[in-house]
């Protein structure tokens, strides 16, 4: 039985102001199905989606599934909405959309349903096997300094993108604090 956990991590680079809306200009978000804005639906193949690309996914706020795993929205959207931003978009979308013009210009998701924020090689050697995916925490990372390679002001670096911009970082994971495998538990 796992913890339900999110955790949101705040790196404030330049904030001038105590108003909400314009403390931050862009959030970036790594995680799991609770941050989770699309990118597992476009990571899955075509003929066989996964749940949350069909009803009764989405039905509250969008009126159609999104790749969310949620009826609504998640507290990603919320954490947006509370800074005046639009809901951030998954980077598997974005990337799609930047070879066509668009651009991560107020963020960017990299959080996938069923990401583990520990390496594959960790939970295999235990004899744990995640069969929803193979993304962690260290594959988002990669995807993080892929778009910073392509980010309009390249080549750039973290730090330069925490002193030019007033950016909000958030992690989201479920914390596991055990799991029953083969009728024994496992500690992690």
């Amino acid at each position: 039985m796992g913890v339900a956990c999110a955790i949101v991590l705040i790196l404030v680079a330049s904030t001038t102001t105590t108003s909400a809306s314009q403390c931050f200009d862009s959030i970036i978000s790594f995680g799991d199905s609770l941050a989770d804005t699309g990118n597992f639906f476009l990571l899955s193949p075509p003929n066989n989606p996964p749940l949350c690309a069909r009803p009764p996914y989405g039905r509250t706020f969008f009126h159609r599934p999104t790749g969310r795993s949620s009826d609504g929205r998640l507290v990603i959207d919320f954490i947006a909405e509370a800074f005046g931003l639009p809901f951030v978009e998954s980077y598997i979308a974005g990337r799609n959309a930047a070879e066509k013009g668009g651009s991560f210009s107020k963020g960017v998701n990299f959080a996938v349903a069923g990401a583990t924020a520990l390496d594959t090689m960790f939970f295999d050697s235990r004899g744990i096997h995640n069969r929803i995916t193979n993304v962690t925490l260290g594959t988002q990372l990669d995807w993080f300094n892929q778009f910073l390679a392509v980010i309009p002001s390249k080549p750039v670096s973290l730090t330069h993108v925490l002193q030019q911009k007033k950016l909000l970082i958030t992690l989201h994971y479920n914390l596991p604090t055990r799991v029953m495998e083969n009728r024994q538990t496992v500690s992690l």
